[in-house]
């Protein structure tokens, strides 16, 4: 189940990262957060960035240029 959802298509670094960093804060601690996108350095910033915040990398899948990342907000 995804709890918020972020289509960041069509932007480039570092509107993704930032968007991503956005909705965790937003999250209640427990939530999944989604972000899409077709950027792909994001694809390889925003794993290192969730790792950095201390959160849980649920998973990241590809499907031609689109990605979809999705976060366990799991710490305030």
């Amino acid at each position: 189940m995804v709890d918020v959802k972020v289509d960041c298509s069509g932007k480039n670094c570092p509107v993704p990262l930032i968007e991503m960093r956005k909705a965790i804060r937003k999250a209640s601690k427990g939530d999944v957060v989604e972000i899409t996108g077709d950027h792909p350095a994001s694809k390889r910033e925003i794993p290192m960035a969730v790792e950095a915040l201390g959160q849980e990398l649920v998973e990241v899948r590809e499907a031609g240029p689109k990605w979809t990342i999705r976060i366990r907000k799991v710490k305030e």
